[in-house]
């Protein structure tokens, strides 16, 4: 299967509708300049927002457009990176978990509206999972699979290979597919409310 290739219309309206079956909302874009436009009108001021280590969210302009402050939401990395003592920054990591807004993508994205996310550390996991209230996955269509096998096979076979080339050319250090969440939905009593924004465009890994 070719990983790379957009995903017909139709296979992007299952998918869609099978998101939103669950509960989730979606919102089909064309361009990643779109898809940060949709993400400055669905995070309201005031609001703490983090993010995962992405491919897509630094192609879009997100990544800048948080360094940049110029918004008004609450970036906890700041506080992160400028704290000195290691056991006072380990402790705003801690907090950071509990972010009102999570921001990140997957890695593959089932037609039957199930995703997988894998990482080397873990450490976006407790946001997406479970303590951050709200999220937000930009996500390519490319990433757009028949099932939730082939969303595996696209993590282990395509997404891992690429990532580790690209630490090693940035940090000289392998990653390695520790962790994975295989996420299907949300419990019936959860108020966790999660948006997936669709993008047409050749986005990330």
């Amino acid at each position: 299967m070719d990983y790379n290739k957009l995903a017909s219309l139709s296979a992007i309206e299952t998918t869609a509708k099978a998101l939103q079956a669950k509960g989730f909302e979606v919102f089909v874009v064309d361009t990643g300049a779109a898809a940060l436009a949709k993400i400055k009108e669905l995070i309201p001021a005031g609001v703490s927002v983090m993010n995962g280590s992405s491919a897509t969210l630094e192609q879009i302009g997100y990544i800048d457009y948080l360094k940049s402050g110029s918004h008004d939401w609450v970036n906890p990395k700041t506080a992160i990176l400028a704290e000195t003592d290691k056991t006072k920054q380990a402790l705003l990591r801690r907090q950071a978990t509990a972010s009102d807004y999570y921001l990140g993508s997957v890695h593959g994205l089932s037609e039957t509206g199930e995703f997988v996310i894998g990482s080397n550390t873990g450490s976006q996991m407790p946001h997406i999972v479970y303590s951050s209230t709200n999220l937000i996955f930009v996500v390519s269509t490319k990433k757009i699979v028949p099932s939730l096998d082939e969303a595996m096979k696209r993590l282990e076979q395509h997404v891992v290979p690429l990532e580790d080339q690209s630490m090693m050319s940035k940090y000289n250090i392998h990653t390695a597919l520790n962790k994975v969440v295989i996420f299907k939905g949300e419990a019936s009593s959860s108020s966790r409310r999660l948006r997936m924004i669709l993008v047409k465009e050749d986005l990330g890994f």
